[in-house]
């Protein structure tokens, strides 16, 4: 056994010390997780109280502010009956206060309406005690209520108002805000205000309602900013929680302020108590520490190799992170991959965008809807679509793109603009779509043909989405990616909120209903026609209603993979690559390479005497248990399948030339179909799994 040396020696004896550092400092961690975890909770339950109090008193004050509200109508429809009759206005004010507790209640005239009562007349009364009523005429030139802000904007405005808090020296005799409306006369002339006073002592007492916790205070603040229940002076120094609602009613704002201490005074107590357990619970693991050494060592072994572990795994994620691979038709050179939209602004510009390219056989596309129309909009979406390219330039998952995007349009959103957006990768090898959607409305699959043929089932389906934000809105969402996949044929629909939320004459949408019917007709269409179908659905639907949102949308087919190859003979060894990158068996994969080879072979023989400009496509759809191969070519009209068979028992001298390519692709392939269509020679040649 190897000796162990001074330095081992001190290290295994300082060992105990450095576990209880490490483990001192994991407890501080977790005690601060905790500590700021329950402050949290204390804080949102502070909130979830504030808010409830405030809403009771709020509740409170508009029950009051409403039922003055409706006296002050009252007593207007009461004034007006009897305009030209003071008598009948005294008598309507004492009715009218006895319903109220501790109010005034007045109706000022306009100067010299009553010459006999002089120049001002305002018919005040007051509910001084249950029993008690004092009605009096309270008008005179010390007290001119012409000059009230209640008065004056009792001829602004056609019903209830609120005036600022003020001193009434003359009714209430006490600070005050008044309600006031007007009383017409029978030509419909503002003739004269009704004023309802509603005591600030009043208000005072309600706001003591929200005492929730010890030393909170309160406020009440009218919509201009004047303290109507002034808060009392706040210590220097110390820390408050502010909570606040406004009053529908009056436009006020009334506040909940609660010093910091008190809402987290037990979560402070409880923090001592579980520091001191820390502190025992430190002593008694150095005290394990120290009767255990070897222990200790093989533990802190044990760790060491877990680290060393747990590094190498992040490491080798990381590199296999790393390792990880407006014009119609847009890619003349991929027959794999079709692909058609339009945007239809509701006015001169709009805020929808799409766009797509291929990178590294992969298509990057994306479609989204701006908040808002107009420039602000269509700035967004330029802003959008230049963000999308850039950082997809150098990105290939749809969550990373998105979440730079938005991290990107939060940073500097000054008008709080956001955007809804659809992004997908759509890998063109085996499609494979792997997507994000940022609260933008689901794209619809619709699936081939030849899958639907196998089933009863209906093919137009809603993509499933996660309901994450829109971008623009909270730099810090994490946003989540989804995976599916596309099979040989199927059409992917992407549209705005423009398509089924457009709205015919009577209001009524066109909605998901009616467009997933109009995608159902669509099966065996292009894109284009696809596009073009729905874009006349939904115009059939709104006729000649106002477009009132933009409407985009965009179809992509993922078509059967193929190749195309020039009408020579040096091509046929594309053909064995080309077959090699294909998704069938590997046993199959050299009957399928020579039948393919003899029928490619035949077509640059003879489709194209004379010329060397013809082109032989040849495609590939795996459907169930079948892989299926079409060759097309443009040259003249030839069916090998009504070639007799080659009788390959005769002598090479007595055998006629030619008719064993076909032999041969017979015998390699299970079915063998012709057909010529529009001018087209398609042999289809299937091969059974």
């Amino acid at each position: 056994m190897r000796k162990e040396s001074e330095k081992e020696k001190q290290l295994r004896r300082n060992s105990g010390f450095w576990i209880v550092l490490v483990a001192a400092i994991a407890l501080e961690v977790i005690s601060c997780v905790q500590y700021f975890t329950s402050r949290s909770a204390i804080r949102h339950e502070a909130v979830l109280r504030a808010e409830s109090e405030l809403r009771k008193a709020e509740l409170e004050i508009e029950k009051h502010t409403i039922e003055m509200e409706m006296a002050a109508k009252t007593l207007a429809t009461l004034a007006e009956k009897d305009v030209d009759n003071p008598k009948a206005i005294f008598a309507a004010t004492r009715l009218v206060v006895s319903t109220l507790a501790n109010t005034s209640i007045a109706v000022a005239y306009v100067p010299d309406y009553f010459p006999k009562m002089g120049r001002y007349f305002e018919a005040c009364s007051s509910r001084i005690s249950e029993d008690s009523i004092y009605t009096r005429q309270i008008g005179n030139a010390e007290h001119d209520y012409t000059l009230m802000e209640w008065y004056q904007n009792g001829f602004v405005h056609d019903s209830c108002w609120w005036s600022e808090p003020y001193l009434d020296d003359s009714g209430s005799r006490t600070f005050v805000v008044s309600c006031s409306h007007p009383v017409r006369n029978k030509q419909g002339e503002v003739v004269a205000v009704v004023c309802i006073d509603l005591s600030l002592d009043y208000l005072q007492q309600v706001s003591e309602y929200l005492q929730i916790y010890p030393q909170s205070h309160y406020s009440i603040v009218s919509g201009k900013g004047v303290e109507i229940v002034p808060p009392p002076d706040t210590v220097p120094g110390l820390k408050y929680q502010i909570y606040d609602e406004e009053i529908d009613a009056t436009g006020w704002k009334i506040s909940i302020i609660i010093p910091e201490d008190v809402i987290f005074a037990d979560l402070n107590r409880i923090g001592k108590i579980v520091g001191l357990l820390m502190i025992v619970g430190l002593a008694l693991l150095l005290f394990i520490v120290i009767r255990s050494g070897k222990a200790t060592q093989r533990l802190m072994a044990y760790n060491a190799q877990k680290e060393r572990m747990l590094n190498e795994l992040e490491i080798s994620q990381k590199i296999q992170r790393a390792m990880l691979p407006k014009q119609f038709p847009p890619f003349i050179d991929r027959p794999d991959l079709n692909i058609y939209g339009l945007v239809r602004p509701a006015k001169e510009i709009g805020g929808d965008l799409y766009d797509f390219y291929v990178r590294h056989d992969k298509l990057f596309f994306c479609i989204g809807d701006v908040s808002g129309k107009g420039i602000p909009a269509s700035l967004v979406m330029a802003m959008t679509r230049s963000l999308f390219r850039s950082i997809s330039i150098h990105e290939e998952h749809p969550e990373r793109i998105i979440d730079l995007m938005n991290r990107a349009l939060s940073e500097q959103n000054e008008q709080n603009m956001f955007v809804t957006l659809f992004l997908g990768v759509l890998d063109m090898k085996t499609g494979e779509l792997a997507y994000c959607n940022a609260g933008h409305n689901a794209p619809m699959v619709v699936e081939s043909r030849e899958i639907r043929a196998e089933s009863q089932e209906s093919r137009v389906k809603s993509l499933e989405v996660l309901p994450n934000l829109p971008i623009g809105i909270y730099g810090e969402f994490a946003y989540k990616a989804q995976h599916t996949q596309l099979r040989a044929g199927d059409t992917l629909f992407l549209y705005t909120d423009g398509l089924n939320e457009a709205e015919n004459a009577a209001h009524a949408q066109y909605g998901d209903q009616r467009m997933t019917a109009a995608l159902s007709m669509t099966f065996g269409m292009r894109p284009y026609e696809i596009v073009r179908a729905m874009e006349a659905s939904v115009a059939a639907f709104v006729q000649e209603a106002e477009q009132s949102d933009d409407l985009t949308m965009m179809a992509i087919r993922y078509q059967v993979p193929a190749i195309i190859m020039r009408n020579d003979i040096q091509q046929i060894p594309t053909l064995a690559e080309w077959v090699d990158g294909l998704d069938i068996p590997a046993e199959l994969n050299m009957p399928v390479n020579l039948a393919l080879e003899e029928a490619v072979t035949n077509v640059m023989l003879y489709a194209y005497p004379g010329r060397n400009d013809g082109k032989v496509f040849v495609e590939f759809q795996k459907a169930g248990s079948r892989l299926i191969f079409t060759i097309s070519d443009s040259g003249i009209a030839f069916d090998p399948t009504q070639q007799k068979e080659a009788d390959i028992t005769l002598s090479a001298e007595d055998r006629a030339i030619g008719g064993l390519g076909i032999h041969l692709v017979r015998q390699l392939m299970d079915e063998i179909q012709y057909e010529r269509i529009n001018d087209k020679n398609i042999l289809t040649l299937i091969k059974h799994i």
